[in-house]
């Protein structure tokens, strides 16, 4: 019996010594929560610095907001522009169209011979009748602000006139326009048709006015009509 209590104990003790302590705990895995850091030789931003960045930042938004605001803008006025042309110019497809018009009425009254105007009753109330159309366009036009160009004995001016041919003249100085083939009209100003004309050449030098001096025109000379 003694043995068998010898034997016992030896295996007690070690299993005490294997089982902890009443109230002992086990030791925890200890996990550090390493903070990041910056990289070497890069020092930490500090509050001025944070700050400093946050300026630079609002200045660039307010820049940006800037050349929006001006953007638009611009965009509106554009905007405004084009409605103000559009409206200012609706009728300038239907003017141009209508200037044959005028053209074949002008052409009719001078075929007609003033003898033969006066002789014939029949004839003459024929032409006060076209002619009193032809002043009822005119002023249809001038209504609208579509203006009639005649530029007879005018300087040539190739943004407003057609050079059809050109007409010795000593009398006159180069580039004078001696005869209209076919009046011009600009509504408002923008041009509908450039008037056909003649031009003087082989006189006198043109006048001296400090400009320089118009450049000689030639048959065909023209500008663009698109309103």
């Amino acid at each position: 019996m003694a043995e068998e209590r010898d034997e016992i104990e030896p295996a007690q003790a070690a299993e005490e010594k294997s089982t902890p302590a009443e109230g002992a705990t086990e030791p925890e895995e200890q996990v550090s929560e390493q903070s990041p850091t910056h990289e070497e030789g890069e020092p930490e931003a500090g509050p001025i610095a944070v700050l400093e960045a946050e300026i630079e930042r609002l200045k660039e938004l307010h820049n940006k907001a800037v050349l929006a605001a001006a953007e638009y803008d611009n965009a509106a006025k554009r905007a405004q522009r084009e409605l103000q042309d559009a409206r200012k110019f609706a009728s300038a497809g239907l003017a141009r169209d209508l200037l044959p018009v005028v053209d074949n009425l002008r052409r009719a009254l001078s075929t007609v011979p003033a003898e033969a105007v006066e002789s014939d009753e029949q004839l003459k109330s024929l032409v006060t009748g076209v002619e009193m159309i032809e002043r009822e366009l005119l002023t249809v036009f001038e209504r609208h602000n579509i203006e009639v160009m005649d530029p007879q004995d005018s300087a040539f001016d190739p943004h407003l006139h057609e050079a059809m041919f050109e007409a010795p003249d000593p009398e006159r100085p180069d580039g004078t326009i001696v005869q209209v083939l076919q009046p011009g009209y600009r509504l408002h100003d923008r041009l509908l048709r450039p008037a056909r004309v003649a031009v003087a050449k082989g006189g006198k030098p043109a006048a001296d006015t400090g400009e320089a001096p118009a450049e000689t025109p030639r048959p065909g000379d023209h500008v663009d009509t698109k309103a």
